[in-house]
């Protein structure tokens, strides 16, 4: 991991305080950039957002979907959890710790909203930090990119529909228009241009000159979250001061699902006999987010200053202690792992 992927929390932190006083000192330069918007899509996060996405998408070669069959289990188990799971586990936390349990604490008029947030932030696979977890886990690299690419292609299609139906489940007012415009400018138009840009690349300089852009953009996907996360939080500082124990409250239904369904994964894969090598990373994107998504489409549908934004950014905050928790633990149980009567010892699943 890079210096700034091992210490992200860390850095999400500093942007919770630099945010805050900004906002606190310059609200008139907030107000501005909240009002920089064309057809309800911000001008401004939507060109942090595809600097956030597209370096990130440019990883994933979609022609390893043509070895979906190799892995067809580990596929299958990630598949169930990702897409008939994970969205509708998250709703129902939501409902059961923001909309009840802790509803007494916190602001009336915005847990529909932190909820919405919940939605939105379970309802797309993580894209690029899972390659890093899949490698700290030992999980077979050809698993973890067919898996990827055959998300980020389910993404297109799936995502509105999910998070429509969920909102409107929750009986929160989904504004169509801009939730498939949300689609269109971050998921569709990245995945074409980074493609692009993929095939350019390899085409000029091979793996190793697609290797060296990657790393030397990086730094800049991860900037421009920072920057993200600072406008977010400059606008959500009089709330946050306000209500201080609402980061921890909105923390943990994301912290049950993550256990939850990373679990849930393991145990199947188990089952269904997947090599460790499968099933390691297969859990671990079955927990994890594509969070730059999900403040991007937050922000898109409900604005800087909801509670839905503020709840996809401590998605953010989380990501990393709890994702490498989860990385510690597939590792630590490999032996009782591979105690399973069914499962295969080769390294890699059969076809």
């Amino acid at each position: 991991m890079s210096l700034f992927e091992r210490y992200l929390t860390l850095w999400v932190g500093l942007c919770v305080v630099v945010g805050i006083g900004l906002g606190h000192f310059l609200p008139g330069v907030f107000q501005a950039i909240g009002s920089a918007e064309i057809a309800h899509v911000n001008l401004p996060v939507a060109v942090l957002i595809w600097l956030m996405i597209i370096p990130m998408l440019i990883k994933v070669d979609f022609g390893a979907l043509g070895k979906v069959r190799e892995h067809w289990r580990g596929i299958g188990v990630t598949l169930f959890i990702n897409w008939a799971v994970k969205p509708f586990s998250m709703a129902a936390l939501g409902w059961i710790f923001i909309g009840h349990i802790f509803a007494p604490y916190l602001p009336a008029d915005q847990i529909d909203s932190y909820i919405a947030g919940l939605i939105l932030l379970a309802a797309a696979p993580c894209t690029a930090m899972v390659f890093v977890w899949s490698n700290l886990s030992d999980g077979e690299p050809d698993f973890t990119l067919t898996q990827v690419a055959l998300n980020d292609t389910i993404m297109i299609f799936a995502f509105a529909p999910i998070v429509g139906l969920l909102l409107g489940i929750s009986a929160i007012i989904v504004p169509w228009e801009t939730l498939l415009i949300s689609v269109g400018l971050y998921i569709v138009v990245p995945v074409v241009l980074a493609q692009i840009i993929r095939h350019q690349i390899l085409a000029a300089g091979g793996l190793e000159a697609l290797s060296n852009i990657l790393a030397r953009m990086q730094p800049v996907s991860l900037i421009a979250l920072l920057t993200t996360l600072v406008m977010l939080f400059g606008f959500q500082g009089e709330q946050i001061i306000a209500h201080p124990v609402i980061i921890a409250m909105i923390a943990v239904p994301i912290l049950i699902q993550v256990y939850f369904n990373s679990g849930l994964a393991y145990v199947l894969n188990r089952t269904v006999g997947e090599a460790h090598c499968v099933a390691a990373p297969s859990a671990l994107i079955g927990a994890s987010n594509f969070f730059e998504l999900a403040v991007a489409a937050a922000i898109g549908l409900f604005g800087f200053s909801s509670g839905a934004a503020l709840a996809t950014v401590v998605g953010v905050l989380i990501e990393v202690p709890v994702m490498l928790s989860v990385v510690k633990i597939v590792n630590a149980s490999k032996p009782w792992y591979e105690r399973g009567k069914a499962v295969q010892r080769t390294g890699k699943a059969s076809s």
